[in-house]
């Protein structure tokens, strides 16, 4: 059953991540990005991340996405200044793209494939809940969340 959850939030997600970059209108283009978002959400659930995903959805797919969609009805239409060719675009971009491409593929074979027949590592129960996170920034990790929440 995870395989196929799996299967099904991985396309979600990258679907979404397509509808981001294809999309013209730049609504439909947020909304792509919340489907990828909740998809990224299911996905750390399937880690036993709850709390990961439980912020994913709150914070990201929920809040931030809440305020792009008021700034792309706000803004309206950009659409036109936002398509204008380009050259030096033109020329630059491929090359970005090659280089991430380099860099991903050195990252895959490297060091990705290695634990691909693996269960992972053996977890305690309840890692990644609430309750294990906020037992770590109570104790062990207290000075630097209080400083991390003054900024």
């Amino acid at each position: 059953m995870e395989v196929v959850v799996f299967w099904i939030a991985a396309v979600m997600a990258l679907g979404g991540a397509l509808g981001v970059v294809i999309q013209r209108n730049p609504f439909y283009s947020v909304l792509s990005l919340i489907v990828h978002l909740v998809a990224l959400a299911v996905l750390f659930l399937l880690l036993r991340a709850e709390f990961v995903a439980a912020a994913q959805v709150i914070v990201y797919a929920g809040a931030v996405m809440v305020l792009y969609v008021f700034v792309v009805a706000y803004v309206g239409s950009l659409e036109d200044a936002l398509t204008e060719p380009n050259p030096a675009v033109r020329v630059t971009a491929p090359l970005f793209a090659g280089a991430v491409f380099v860099e991903l593929a050195i990252a895959i074979l490297g060091s990705g494939l290695k634990a691909i027949d693996t269960k992972g590592p053996q977890l305690a129960a309840g890692f990644g809940s609430p309750s294990k996170i906020g037992e770590l920034l109570l104790t062990k990790f207290l000075l630097p969340f209080e400083a991390v929440s003054l900024l």
